[in-house]
């Protein structure tokens, strides 16, 4: 084990909220080593069952945040994966119990810091996050934002906790609702291509396990293409186009539908949604 995973270990790190997202992390940083289970608790609501299923599955410390407000107000990193609608009530509760060293890690959709701290009632040290669901296999991509009173050594914990489930980007803060629309909404635009193709080859005669086959393993590798031969997507595509060939007459129906601008508008829509979204919520908030 390294020195800098063993750094981290000798960190406790609370999960207030403990779904889909809280769980992916937590997958990670004890598969990557980075954090032992022990030093691990994930806490919700009421979920005796979920409490239950987390314990056994990763043997990490559980409980109710209402019963372990003790346990909070110790926790050197407090991971904030609780819904918008349950955010404000926390972070009221939450602000009174804190020292001014104890890091936050948000993991709440369209919540800006300064709502966080507004909240909170303190200039608490805040990273805000964007994973998104691929984080579940260790293979995400998250935006991370970080508020004016992120000491270095707190910045670098939070790299090394989401680095444990893919790659990460530091970006303004005003910039994550982009980065929604790139990764954070991505994996939907690629599922729904996935769709289409093997929608087409079931109607093409092909049995869907073959479309299924086939189209999985051809993102795959292509997305892969690009990883490992640090070349351009144009210019991998360009290489597979003929003139007057197959591929470029696909290409040619995909245009005509003006495929490209489409999906940069999509893009755009989705980071102009979220900017929607943060706004109600925070105005739901005040």
């Amino acid at each position: 084990m390294s020195q800098e995973q063993q750094t981290l270990l000798q960190q406790k790190i609370t999960f207030h909220g403990a779904g889909a997202m809280a769980e992916a992390i937590v997958r990670g940083l004890i598969s990557r080593l980075v954090v032992r289970p022990q030093d691990i608790t994930m806490l919700n609501r009421s979920n005796q069952k979920r409490q239950e299923e987390l314990s056994t599955r990763y043997a990490v410390n559980t409980g109710t945040a209402a019963q372990s407000l003790d346990h909070l107000a110790a926790s050197p990193v407090i991971v904030l994966c609780m819904k918008p609608k349950d955010a404000a009530t926390a972070l009221r509760e939450l602000g009174p119990l804190l020292s001014p060293d104890q890091l936050i890690v948000s993991v709440i959709a369209g919540l800006s810091i300064r709502t966080m701290q507004s909240l909170l009632g303190r200039k608490q040290p805040i990273a805000r996050t964007m994973p998104n669901t691929s984080s579940t296999i260790g293979l995400g991509a998250t935006g991370l934002a970080f508020s004016e009173e992120i000491t270095d050594e707190q910045r670098s914990t939070v790299m090394t906790m989401f680095e444990a489930v893919g790659i990460v980007t530091i970006v303004p803060e005003d910039k994550l609702e982009v980065l929604t629309g790139i990764s954070g909404s991505g994996p939907a635009y690629v599922y729904y291509l996935m769709e289409a193709m093997i929608a087409a080859g079931i109607r093409g005669g092909l049995s869907s396990q073959q479309a299924r086959d086939l189209t999985v393993q051809t993102v795959l590798g292509a997305s892969r293409m690009v990883q490992q031969t640090g070349l351009e997507p144009m210019k991998l595509r360009s290489d597979v186009t003929s003139p007057g060939g197959a591929t470029q007459a696909a290409l040619k129906t995909l245009d005509e539908g003006d495929f490209f601008e489409n999906v940069i508008a999509a893009v755009n829509r989705c980071a102009e949604r979220s900017r929607e979204m943060g706004a109600a919520l925070e105005g739901d908030l005040k």
